[in-house]
């Protein structure tokens, strides 16, 4: 009975000792293989891609055996469009195999920005304006006004433009500057039933400025203000007033055809 029990037992210590080794040995291997597969315990370390281009740091990514994520562009002096600003991780850092760098890139689209509204303002504040918004202060042309030194009109182009306009930053924008009143005299000119855009123009043509637009109770939407006309300027073209070159005009507006009357 005894010997049988021994037998018994030996098998069942037997079966323990080989199911730990089976054990083991599973665990071994899962352990190679993962090591294998992941390259475990063998770091790289990264480049320093600063100022590469994605055509210039993609293969150096695929040389390294990195991946690589463009996380952000921004606009930025210094560097060419599309160049590597910065990355993480940092260059010089260890890394595995097959890890992400992740890149910030000067954007290669130019940066837009809108252009201000610069009339009635000093040349010099006009400068400081142009520069903040990082626009190029351009050609001044000194016209005849009752203001001096001060914007009367803003270009781009050669065309003047409204605030507000979307251009490409670094663009040169053109200022007519008020030289003050002439000594010489001009007719007033009679602007009635003219648009304002219409009566800056033919006023500009004889050396005149259109002063305070006053619209009335009629003119209620953007497209209003657009379409309304003249009724009413001062001082009056009936007068037979001659005013110096660089006077101002004040009108009033209205879309009301009946306040026309000649």
């Amino acid at each position: 009975m005894s010997t049988i029990k021994g037998i018994i037992n030996n098998v069942f210590v037997k079966n323990i000792v080989i199911a730990i080794g089976v054990i083991t040995l599973a665990l071994i291997a899962t352990f190679v293989s993962l090591n294998i597969y992941t390259n475990h315990g063998e770091y790289y370390p990264v480049p320093d891609f600063k100022g590469l281009t994605e055509e210039q740091f993609s293969q150096l990514i695929e040389e390294k055996g990195f991946r690589y994520n463009i996380i952000d562009s921004v606009h930025i002096d210094g560097y060419l469009p599309g160049a590597v600003i910065e990355q993480i991780p940092a260059p010089g850092s260890m890394v595995k195999e097959n890890r992400n760098i992740h890149f910030t890139i000067k954007a290669i689209a130019p940066e837009k920005v809108q252009i201000p509204n610069l009339v009635d303002y000093s040349l010099r504040n006009a400068k400081v304006i142009l520069e903040s918004y990082g626009l190029v202060t351009g050609e001044l042309i000194y016209v005849p006004s009752e203001y001096r030194n001060l914007v009367i009109q803003q270009l781009y182009k050669g065309k003047p433009v409204e605030p507000g306009t979307v251009v490409l930053k670094g663009s040169v924008i053109d200022l007519h500057i008020g030289k003050g009143l002439s000594t010489e005299r001009t007719n007033v000119p009679d602007l009635k039933a003219l648009t304002l855009e219409e009566a800056k123009n033919y006023s500009a043509s004889v050396s005149l400025n259109i002063g305070a637009a006053i619209y009335d109770e009629s003119v209620i939407t953007a497209e209003d203000s657009i379409a309304a006309f003249i009724w009413k300027q001062q001082p009056s073209a009936e007068t037979g007033e001659r005013i110096p070159l660089g006077a101002s005009i004040d009108v009033w507006l209205s879309v009301d055809t009946a306040k026309v009357s000649y």
